[in-house]
This record gives structure tokens, sequence and C-alpha cells, in this order.
């Protein structure tokens, strides 16, 4: 069965409309400490939604090309490994950066995790783009 993606699309659209956004700003002189809080925060919470919603499209096309209990109860590493040997994603270890890089974002915040995690989101747009591209492919 085909899985509608449009949810994926506008999110990694809306993520990268954002990152591009935050580089515009943040090159700026004289933008000042919140403004630049404020901005990063955008683009953390637009890397949560699209990572969240990466991970739950990942166990949705295994369960509908694979199995449907495959993913039931694996760990995200497991999740990962699956979606590589099915030529979804490449990089194991680099999603599951980004998967502690979200872990992080629920706790207290901190002004060092958020830099972290907004670093982690700059890297991640470009791997949550080859994913749709990938599922886009595989979406039949």
């Amino acid at each position: 069965m085909k899985l509608v993606i449009n949810s994926l699309c506008n999110a990694i659209a809306s993520m990268e409309r954002a990152l591009k956004f935050a580089d515009k700003r943040l090159i700026l002189e004289n933008i000042d400490e919140e403004e630049t809080e404020v901005i990063k925060a955008g683009v953390i919470q637009k890397f949560e939604f699209t990572y969240e919603l990466c991970w739950k499209f990942m166990k949705r096309w295994i369960e509908e090309n694979i199995s449907t209990g495959v993913v039931d109860g694996v760990t995200r590493r497991e999740l990962f490994r699956l979606s590589a040997e099915n030529r979804l994603i490449v990089d194991v270890e680099g999603w599951m950066e980004y998967h502690k890089a979200r872990n992080r974002t629920s706790h207290a915040y901190d002004e060092n995790i958020a830099e972290e995690v907004y670093q982690a989101a700059v890297k991640f747009l470009p791997e949550a783009k080859d994913f749709l591209i990938r599922l886009e492919v595989r979406n039949d």
C-alpha cells in the first residue's frame, strides 16, 4: 500500500525554510541574544517534528512492505538498521546521533545543549531530504 507522505514533505520543506531564515538572520552583526535564541528555538522545534515524522514513516514503510510485526517493540537502532537494509537511509549511526539530539531537547533548557541540537538540525536536513527521496522511490 502506498504511503501518503504529504506531511513529511511539508515538514521537511518547513524545516528547510526555517534554516534558510536562520542562516540569513544569524550572520547579521546587529542581532541580539534574545532574537538568536528564538530563531534557534524555531529551528530546533522544526527538527524535533521532522525527525519524529521521519522515523514514523520508516516504521510505516517497513510495516507495509516487509512485515507488520517486524518493527513492533524494536529499538530505534534496530529500526534504523532495518531502514538501512531496505535502502531508506544510509547512515545508521548518523540517525542515532539525531535520535540522541532529539532526546536532549526534552530536558531542561540549557544554552549549550540548544546549540548542539541546533547544529544537529543543520546536519539533519540533508539526511531527511535524502530519506524523503528514497521513500518516494520505494513508495509503491
